[in-house]
């Protein structure tokens, strides 16, 4: 009876000592939620040093080094993840994003829509049209800039700034009534916004002189 209850009280310790372990173990999203960009990918590190297959360590210090313009290390972590795991569409995603912040424009597309085929409502979809659009727009390809643009707004209607560029895009395209609704909508949400009212003022200034 001793033992059993010795037995039982060893393990209840033992629980009660990791819930306290779990509880004040540094949280490196948590971090990179908060911008602490730094903290989360030391954290993460440790717990990479720890477990070099922890795939979710790749993820957020991507996510961290993305935002520190550390380009390159993030993409030796990103291959690294990929090595791990070749269908996660996290690292995909982010794959793209840096290939696209390095200007290698075919290798993004080419993430991007690997990641818009595999999760299309996922959670970066939005930002990985707009990322699209832009490389678009590089090539000078406004029609196809165009619809994934429009497919970025689709997810985040009250971007201001991404419908200044979906009217950029329509108006480089040479549809001038279409653009002007967008410079509109993008004053709509944001007044101070001078590209839009200067995007309006040269296509009306356009669309006069050639009446």
């Amino acid at each position: 009876m001793k033992i059993k209850v010795k037995f039982l009280i060893t393990g209840f310790l033992f629980i009660l000592t990791f819930n306290v372990y779990a509880q004040t173990r540094p949280d490196a999203l948590a971090e990179y939620r908060a911008g602490n960009f730094e903290r989360a990918v030391l954290i993460c590190r440790e717990e990479l040093a720890e477990n070099p297959n922890n795939l979710e360590s790749h993820v957020v210090i991507c996510w961290a080094l993305i935002r520190l313009n550390r380009l390159e290390e993030a993409m030796r972590y990103a291959r690294a993840g990929r090595a791990l795991n070749r269908f996660d569409v996290r690292v995909t995603q982010i794959m793209g994003e840096i290939s696209y912040y390095q200007g290698r424009n075919d290798e993004a597309l080419q993430y991007f829509q690997e990641y818009a085929s595999a999760a299309p409502e996922g959670q970066r979809i939005d930002l990985v049209y707009y990322l699209m659009g832009e490389v678009y727009i590089r090539q000078g390809k406004f029609r196809h800039a165009d619809i994934a643009l429009s497919t970025a707004v689709h997810w985040v209607p009250n971007n201001a700034a991404w419908w200044v560029r979906l009217a950029y895009t329509r108006e480089n395209a040479g549809d001038l009534s279409s653009a002007i609704e967008a410079y509109e909508r993008a004053l709509s949400l944001n007044s101070q916004l001078t590209d839009a009212q200067r995007g309006i003022e040269r296509i009306r200034s356009r669309l006069t002189s050639t009446q």
